[in-house]
């Protein structure tokens, strides 16, 4: 789940045989050098872009390899932009979707918990610290401490991670409904409008995405944590990044412009979490809930220090008012008319492109359904996504054990029977097409050898 990224070498001889070794891992993201000979490392440090330096303290590796964790952490939150990415179309639907998930609480800790201890990657320590006393902490403080969870949330969010996602949605609820709170007590001093700072490292490919998406809209797809402080942002975070000697990254200063008249009207949440983060009051963070959706105004590059790989990118907070967004949103709303919560997310898998996770999705509903209802819900999805997928074998199978409970459940006239009935019929119709379509194939292939 959390793969190898900070390794330390405090053994001169081993460290410069296995650096030139290790550093072609793909999972390695950096590597520090614990040594008080710190001029043997010079050169790695120009000539292996992963070596990111060498230092005779270790209090101040800790330090670094801190500041380097929430560097990579921020690396990993999503960004979508519309007209360019599939998932940008459903930014507000999965968000509703998110909250309406409700789960057991305690029951959803033991599985989080669980299923961490079976991923063997995280501390025994942090894993024990969450579950005997997640219930004494806020989830702000969770979501800001140095442990695994946001980690793991942005992760799961970031590539759509079926299995992390099914452990962390009661997290997600939680972190939304306590910034709510804490938004609302906020809110009337919170008047004037304000600039706060993210940054953020970028592949070539995905600031390549952000330029051709100058002027329109972008949205960050997690909750975002942002400071009042640029110089935290920039200094501490996007310097480094754009000073790296990985030449595919570039270092990003996003300011971003909030107007609070805004939020008031748009149910846009954001609050100042000082006095109830982990870390208190030492970045002047501003955390926003999930998927916020700004106008990209301006990219300009950030001149000196000898880099062409350090941009700042002004953002404006746009509402529900806007036109593009209202258009899309009422669309979308109307296209997925009738589902919620889970299927719902099932539905946006599938119109994504995201097949195999919206199988994996049906499939562990099926196994969690309790009622036929709930059973008969699920083999309808799973039947018409293998019948999408021309797979008609499978289809057929989970249509006519939908139509075994239906024919139970329903009576002799019920619409839904005759809509069964059809949706088997129509899968024997595409075999029968896909097969005569296959001789045909057949019939071409022997015509062309007899005339060899």
């Amino acid at each position: 789940m959390n793969p190898l990224r900070t390794p330390t070498c405090d053994n001169e001889a081993l460290g410069q045989c296995i650096i030139p070794e290790i550093q072609e891992c793909p999972q390695l993201d950096s590597i520090y050098v614990f040594s008080d000979n710190q001029s043997i490392y010079e050169q790695c440090t120009k000539t292996i872009p992963k070596v990111k330096g060498a230092h005779t303290g270790i209090e101040l590796i800790g330090e670094v390899l801190q500041i380097n964790r929430e560097r990579c952490d921020r690396a990993m939150i999503s960004i979508s932009y519309y007209g360019i990415d599939p998932l940008f179309r459903y930014t507000q639907l999965l968000k509703e979707t998110f909250l309406e998930i409700e789960d057991d609480d305690i029951k959803s800790i033991k599985e989080l918990v669980d299923y961490c201890r079976l991923q063997g990657d995280l501390a025994e320590s942090h894993i024990d610290k969450v579950e005997q006393e997640y219930r004494h902490q806020t989830s702000i403080w969770w979501d800001t401490a140095p442990y695994f969870i946001y980690s793991m949330l942005n992760r799961g969010l970031r590539v759509m991670d079926v299995d992390i996602m099914l452990k962390i949605f009661f997290f997600i609820r939680h972190l939304h409904e306590h910034i709510k709170t804490l938004h609302r007590d906020q809110q009337s001093a919170n008047t004037i409008p304000f600039q706060v700072f993210r940054d953020q490292g970028l592949s070539l490919e995905n600031f390549e995405k952000m330029k051709k998406a100058k002027g329109g809209l972008m949205s960050f797809d997690n909750f975002l944590s942002t400071s009042r402080n640029c110089n935290v942002s920039l200094e501490i975070f996007a310097r480094p990044v754009a000073l790296n000697n990985d030449p595919n990254l570039v270092g990003i200063l996003f300011v971003m412009n909030i107007d609070p008249s805004l939020c008031a009207t748009s149910s846009i949440l954001l609050v100042d979490v000082k006095n109830v983060a982990y870390f208190e009051g030492t970045e002047e963070e501003i955390l926003f809930s999930t998927h916020t959706i700004f106008r990209i105004d301006r990219i300009e590059r950030i001149h000196g220090d000898h880099t062409d790989r350090l941009w700042q990118i002004n953002l404006t907070l746009v509402g529900n008012d806007n036109h593009d967004l209202s258009t899309l949103t009422a669309h979308i709303r109307q296209e997925f008319d009738g589902t919620t919560g889970w299927s719902r997310l099932g539905h946006v898998l599938r119109n994504v492109g995201e097949f195999a996770k919206a199988e994996q999705l049906y499939q562990i509903f099926l196994g969690k359904a309790s009622s036929d209802t709930d059973k008969a819900y699920c083999r309808h999805q799973l039947s018409w996504f293998y019948n999408d997928l021309g797979e008609y074998s499978k289809a057929l199978k989970y249509y006519e054990k939908a139509l075994d409970i239906d024919q139970k459940a329903l009576p002799p006239n019920h619409p839904d029977l005759a809509s069964d009935h059809n949706n088997i019929g129509s899968v024997y119709d595409a075999m029968a097409a896909s097969c005569a379509a296959s001789n045909d194939v057949k019939a071409i292939d022997l015509s062309l050898k007899t005339d060899e």
